[in-house]
C-alpha cells in the first residue's frame, strides 16, 4: 500500500526558495507583468525619495517623516508579500508537476492470458491490456473500469478534494490514486 506524505502549507525548502524569489521579483522589469503591484512598487520608490528629500532637509511638507517611513514600509511589505505568494504558488505548482511527471513509471499488475496478475512496469503496458488496481495504488495508465467500483483521487490534477466514484464502463485517467 502506498503511503501519502502529509503536506504542510509552508515547507521550509519551498518557503526559503519562494522568499529568495520574492526579493528577485522586486526588479521592475519582472514586476511589470503585474501592473497593480508595479504601481505599488513605484509608489514605494517615490515615497522613499520623499524620505530621502526630507532627511536631507530639502522638503517643505508639514507631514512628519515618520508617516512617510511607515507608509514606505507598508508599501514595500505589500509588494514583497505579493511576490512571496506568487513565488510560493509557482514553486508548489512546479513541485506538483515534477511529482506527476515522476509518476509515469509505476508498478502495474497486468492480467496474463491465464487471468493471473503479473507485476510489470506501467511503461510496458499496451492498449488492450487488463490491469488490477487495489485500494491505495496509483492507476498505471489511462483506461476504463470494466469490473468493480473505485473511488479515484484526482486531486493532483483537478485540485478537487473529493474523490471521483467510478463503476464499470467509466474512464479512469492515469497517475491517480485509487482509495
Amino acid at each position: 500500500m502506498r503511503r501519502v506524505k502529509e503536506r504542510r502549507l509552508l515547507e521550509k525548502e519551498t518557503a526559503l526558495a519562494a522568499l529568495k524569489r520574492a526579493f528577485i521579483m522586486l526588479r521592475p522589469d519582472l514586476q511589470w507583468s503585474n501592473p497593480v503591484m508595479f504601481v505599488v512598487e513605484v509608489g514605494a520608490i517615490l515615497t522613499l525619495l520623499c524620505i530621502i528629500e526630507r532627511a536631507l532637509g530639502m522638503a517643505t511638507s508639514q507631514v512628519p517623516i515618520t508617516y512617510f517611513i511607515a507608509l514606505d514600509v507598508w508599501l514595500f511589505l505589500t509588494v514583497l508579500f505579493a511576490n512571496f505568494a506568487t513565488a510560493l504558488a509557482e514553486a508548489r505548482g512546479k513541485a506538483q508537476a515534477d511529482s506527476l511527471a515522476g509518476a509515469h513509471d509505476t508498478v502495474a499488475y497486468r492480467l496474463n492470458a491465464a487471468g493471473v496478475a503479473e507485476e510489470v512496469s506501467s511503461a510496458a503496458l499496451m492498449a488492450g491490456d487488463r490491469v488490477v488496481v487495489q485500494a491505495g495504488q496509483t492507476i498505471p495508465g489511462d483506461g476504463d473500469i470494466i469490473e468493480g467500483v473505485a473511488s479515484i483521487d484526482e486531486s493532483a490534477i483537478t485540485g478537487e478534494s473529493a474523490p471521483v466514484i467510478g463503476k464499470g464502463a467509466v474512464t479512469a485517467p492515469a497517475s491517480r490514486a485509487v482509495q
